[in-house]
Formats: C-alpha cells, structure tokens, sequence
C-alpha cells in the first residue's frame, strides 16, 4: 500500500452475478456452474485465469448463489454478494468497487469468459499503468476484459443499469490492445457454447 492509501497493484474484479437466462431460460440451472470440457465449472475457470494475472480478485455474486461463492473463495477469489444484482451489471460493478475503493486501479472480467489467456491479462495489466481505460481488442472488435485507473472510481461508483459501464467506454478515450486471443470475444451464453 503507497504512503496516500491507494493499493499499487491494480484490482481484479469478477461479475458473477448474472441470472444467465440464454443458457437455461427456466432459471433452475446456474450457468456459472456449468462443467467445461476440461472439467472445471465455467466461473472457476475464469477466476482462476484472472487470479493468476492478480494478487486480488474480487467476484460479486448474487444472493443464494452458495456453491459459486464456495467454489470462487477455493479460486482464491474475495466474494461480495450484491444485493442489488437484479438491478444490472451497473449496480454490480459498483458493488465491487465499493469494496476496493483504495485500488490504484481495476480490471473488470466477466465469469462467463473462461478463455482469456495468461498473456492478454498480463498485457492488460501493463497497459493499464500507461493508459486511464483500456481494453482488447481482437479482428476490430472490442473484448473483455476492460481496465480502468483509479480517476474513474466517482464513475464506477455510480454505475446503474443493464450496461455496467459500456456508456463510459464509449464516451471516453479507451486504448485498445491489440490481441490474437479470440478468447477476448468469447463468451458462453448457452448451453452449445460450452
């Protein structure tokens, strides 16, 4: 911890709160629980890879989610239940930082994306010293995750909604990182996906 308080080591953050409705639209079925072939459960996979780039991770979850919280904190992940999880990933992320307030900075990661690379989080995590927002990008697209420097926390504290913070995103100057890891478009939303 510096001399003012602020962590010098950036702040993995993991939403892992979602209802994930494309994977099982009767809501009985946790998505994040879901096995990969490799035989580990979706979110732990992603927690995992990022908590392997970062010393701290923290994954939010919803209410009730008792075996994803017990399989995040084996990961090594910090797990907050947000409350306010139906209200959208704004009122998750929020959530997060809320509990990491002292971070120099955050690189925010999403628990249904278990195949960015060792390597693309590294790069992120350097980039992130050198630019306020930044994020991959992989064939023109933008990906996940996004890293943001601490002069954004009033805006992350005040996310609401569905989007999380997509408006700020666009509204800013994000460096883009140039990747060939496709696992930074690469999401599960339904079952085929896995």
């Amino acid at each position: 911890m510096a001399a003012d308080g602020v962590a010098k080591t950036p702040v993995g953050i993991l939403l892992a709160a979602g209802r994930g409705r494309r994977f099982d639209p009767s809501g009985q079925n946790d998505k994040l629980l879901a096995v990969l072939p490799s035989g580990v459960p979706l979110a732990v996979a992603a927690a995992r890879n990022l908590r392997a780039a970062l010393p701290r991770v923290i994954a939010v979850i919803r209410p009730q989610a008792v075996e994803l919280a017990a399989l995040l904190r084996d990961a090594g992940c910090e797990v907050v239940v947000c409350v306010d999880a139906d209200e959208g990933m704004g009122a998750v992320l929020a959530c997060a930082i809320q509990h990491c307030v002292d971070a120099s900075a955050w690189l925010v990661a999403l628990a249904d994306m278990p195949f960015i690379s060792h390597a693309t989080y590294t790069k992120l995590i350097t980039a992130l010293a050198q630019h306020d927002l930044v994020a991959p990008e992989f064939d023109g697209r933008r990906g996940h995750p996004v890293g943001f420097a601490r002069r954004y926390l009033d805006d992350l504290l005040s996310r609401k909604g569905e989007h999380g913070a997509r408006q700020l995103i666009v509204q800013e100057s994000t460096f883009l990182l140039s990747t060939n890891d496709v696992g930074v478009l690469r999401d599960i939303d339904t079952k085929a996906d896995l």
